[in-house]
């Protein structure tokens, strides 16, 4: 019975094939092609040029000079991005997927600001969220290495966080028993800034961070001891977080990783794959057209 229901099921799929939609597929989704590498160049050329008019927007002598080239310029790439997004919808299997995707939210927030600059003028500089679009670079020039990095340091991160969540518990009760200690002690010299202990806590955080904005400064003799102690401690502040992180990656980079190839699952999207894959490592579905048939 099961056998037959996959006979049906696939033979149900074939008659649904629609070799535009799958045209369309490969040229947007992939880029081992010819032509879906000329697309996705374009593409990421497009992104690049829409941050830069949203940037040079933002500047008031050029935005009063060549303001409305630039609102031109702008909704023509926004209505090549939502042109182009309408395709990712239609040239995919399960739309739904690829809308609540992580690329699928990024290619929609490229293009919504500008809408909504309507509306509300001061979103539309928000299309510098575009700029997320040129993660796709990775893929494209096969430079999966790189996001594999990135992911390297994600995986060493929730390894190491329950180390970190202890060690920052710890320094948000050091910031409150210092900061205390300093509303203690400077808390009689207005001049010195130190009027409150939410104020001296603020202080705290500034100087064990090493970022010294300068706003507030000890003026007693006890005061500026403690900050000093304070300071020092801010080294160790900054070295403890990345030994624990700099240990986990180590330890991940210790295990070889294989090639990965830039073929893009047309059923559920999942695009790291290893060199020579002929179906999906997450659901099965043929990578290649001509192996459906």
């Amino acid at each position: 019975m099961k056998f037959l229901k996959d006979l049906f099921s696939d033979h149900k799929d074939k008659l649904k094939r629609n070799p535009l939609k799958e045209k369309i597929f490969e040229i947007i989704f992939e880029s081992d092609t010819y032509y879906g590498k000329i697309f996705n160049i374009a593409l990421l050329s497009l992104i690049l040029i829409s941050v830069g008019l949203v940037m040079m927007e933002s500047v008031a002598s050029i935005n009063m000079r060549y303001h409305k080239l630039l609102v031109v310029f702008e909704w023509i790439i926004t209505v090549l991005f939502t042109i182009e997004y309408a395709l990712r919808i239609y040239s995919t299997r399960k739309p739904i997927r690829y809308i609540f995707s992580f690329y699928g939210i990024v290619d929609l927030l490229s293009i919504l600001p500008t809408y909504l600059g309507i509306i509300y003028p001061s979103t539309k500089y928000l299309a510098s969220l575009r700029i997320l679009r040129l993660l796709r670079i990775f893929r494209i020039f096969k430079l999966t290495q790189f996001l594999r990095g990135g992911n390297t340091i994600l995986i060493a991160l929730q390894r190491s966080r329950a180390k970190i969540v202890v060690f920052l518990s710890f320094i948000i009760l050091i910031v409150v028993v210092i900061g205390s200690l300093m509303y203690i002690i400077e808390g009689k010299h207005p001049e010195s800034g130190f009027t409150s202990i939410p104020t001296s806590i603020y202080w705290a955080v500034v100087t064990l961070t090493t970022v010294g904005y300068g706003d507030l400064a000890p003026v007693t003799a006890l005061g500026k001891f403690l900050s000093s102690v304070v300071m020092i401690i801010g080294y160790g502040v900054i070295a403890v977080p990345t030994g624990f992180i700099t240990a986990e990656v180590i330890r991940k980079k210790s295990i070889p990783e294989p090639r990965e190839n830039t073929q893009v699952c047309q059923n559920c999207h999942d695009s790291n794959h290893l060199d020579g894959a002929k179906y999906c490592k997450t659901c099965g579905f043929p990578l290649h057209r001509d192996m459906e048939s």
